[in-house]
Order: C-alpha cells, then structure tokens, then sequence
C-alpha cells in the first residue's frame, strides 16, 4: 500500500510538472477577448502569478488536507466534480470491454485448444496477433464507417439517443446497451487476443499434465475437461492479466471515446488537454490513477483466493 502511496504521488508530480511547464498561456483558451486586467485577477485567483514551487505545495496541499483539486479554468466548476459526473459512463465502458474481451478471449482460446494446429488454431492465433497490432483508432474508425454507417447495425456516436428518456427505463436501458456494444468491442479486441493465445497455450499444457491425464483416463469428455479443469488451471494467470489490461482500458477509453463521442472521463480529459485546463488534467490524472491501483489490489486480492500459495509468499 505505501508503494502505491508513493507511486500515486510520482505520477501525479509528473503531470504537473508536465502539465505546467508547456508552454503559452494557461488562462489563453478561455477567452481572446478578456482584458488584460481581468486575466491578471484570475491569474491570482488560480495562483498562477506564484512561483511554480509556491503552485505545487499549494496544490498538493489542498489535495493532501480536503481532495481540492481545484476549479476549471473553462466553466469555473470544480474539477471534481467534472471527474465524477464523467466517472460512471467511463466505468460501464472499461467494464463493459473488460467483459467483452474475456469472453471472446476465452472462447476463442477453446475453440483453438481442441483442435491444436489445425485451421481453425492457425486462425485465432493470427487473428489475436492482428487485433493486437491494429490501433484502436482505426479500428473505432472502420467499425464506425462499416458497422455503424454502412449496415447500422450500431449508432455512430454518444451514449443515449434524445428521445430514449421519454420512452421509459426499459427502454433507456436498452437503448444504452445500443450505444454501448460496439465501442466496449472495440476496446475489449485488442487484449481479447492476449487472452486468446495465453488460455490456447494453458489449455494444451494441462491436458498434458498428471491431472489432465487422470481427467481423461475418468472418462471426461474433452469439452468439460477444458471448460471445468482446464480454466480452473488457467485462472489465476487470467486474474493477473486482468489487473494488466485496467491502465490499457483506462487509456483506450481516451480514444474510445473520442472515436464514438462517448460522455465518459476520457472525452473530459481530452478537451481539458486541448484546452490546457490544468485542474481538471491534474483530477483526471488522479482518478485514472485511483482506478488502475485499485484494479491491481483487487486482481491480487482475488488472485490469492484462487491460489492461497500466494498469501504464503
């Protein structure tokens, strides 16, 4: 916990300095028109016209004694509070491609075990190694362009249509789940193939094991022979690629939201970058952080009930 602790701290020192250091104008992108007068007020008021060793302890101040992160430069709200309004749809996002790409993972990895260097293994092997190569950019791209525009089998943009609201919750829900699927596949593609060849590879060993042999000599069927002892052998390694994946989706939410206009803490912290609003950044930065450490102390937490060998260690 104090290695995370100090972690947390690095990368957030990291950003500031980063963020800060760009040059231009912090306070520019709000308003061309503001007068030289007002822009000085609101230097001091965010504490720009200080030295930037005076801007950090107060930063980190604020942060350390009450979680300030501050108000944004462009709508005056505090960064927060932006951060936790885009929190929940980022969220049902990650979560949503974390699912998606265990199950296709998985399965593929199966179909690819029963039959080892047959077509079909060739195919989920080459197909893993192109989706990981592939950028999700592009990839949101061309599922926007075939799937969504091309067959409509999926809305281009957003989280909800303007009317779903008016219909009911059944119907919000649903429509969500509409908007939702193919961005989460998107995201979920690129480590689905991770998770392909890495249960492929676990699958084939263990029917070569002491207890694979003893499964097959009872006169297991190879489908339950894989579904129940082979992933049960294969679990805790797929736990830990779990807590692996959290920083990937974290970042490819940035893209995967901006690619399909999804409301989520990626899209808000895009527009801060472009904007240069150093508060929300910096809560960004912070939230993004909370989120992939807790991801890894849950992973572990779970990996050490699957494997009470670990506790040991």
């Amino acid at each position: 916990m104090a290695a995370a602790a100090v972690l947390f701290l690095i990368v957030l020192t990291l950003t500031f300095a980063a963020v800060t250091l760009a040059p231009g104008d912090p306070l520019a992108p709000t308003d061309p028109r503001i007068p030289p007068e007002q822009a000085e007020r609101l230097r001091a008021l965010y504490g720009l016209d200080q030295p930037l060793p005076a801007q950090y302890l107060r930063w980190l101040g604020a942060v350390a004694l009450s979680w300030d992160w501050g108000q944004s430069y462009q709508t005056g709200r505090p960064a927060a509070d932006l951060l936790l309004e885009s929190l929940p749809p980022t969220l049902l996002l990650a979560g949503s491609a974390l699912l998606a790409q265990y199950v296709l993972g998985i399965g593929l990895g199966l179909l690819a075990a029963r039959r080892p260097n047959s077509w079909l293994d060739l195919g989920v092997r080459a197909a893993s190694l192109l989706v990981y190569a592939l950028p999700t950019f592009w990839v949101g791209l061309m599922a926007v362009l075939v799937l969504g525009v091309g067959l409509g089998l999926a809305p281009t943009g957003g989280m909800t249509s303007a009317a779903a609201f008016e219909l009911g919750p059944l119907a919000t829900v649903l429509d969500v789940l509409a908007h939702l699927w193919l961005p989460a596949l998107v995201l979920g593609l690129s480590m689905a193939g991770d998770i392909a060849r890495y249960t492929r590879t676990s699958l084939i060993e263990f029917q070569s094991t002491e207890a694979g042999r003893a499964a097959r000599a009872r006169g297991l069927s190879d489908t339950r022979i894989l579904l129940v002892h082979g992933l049960s052998h294969a679990g805790p390694r797929l736990v830990q690629m779990a807590a692996v994946s959290a920083p990937l989706l974290l970042s490819g939410a940035i893209v995967a939201e901006a690619v399909f206009s999804w409301p989520g803490m990626g899209s808000t912290t895009l527009q801060a970058i472009q904007a240069r609003d150093v508060p929300v950044v910096l809560a960004a930065t912070a939230y993004g952080a909370v989120l992939v450490i807790a991801a890894s102390l849950a992973a572990d937490l779970l990996l050490a009930r699957l494997d009470p060998r670990i506790v040991a260690e």
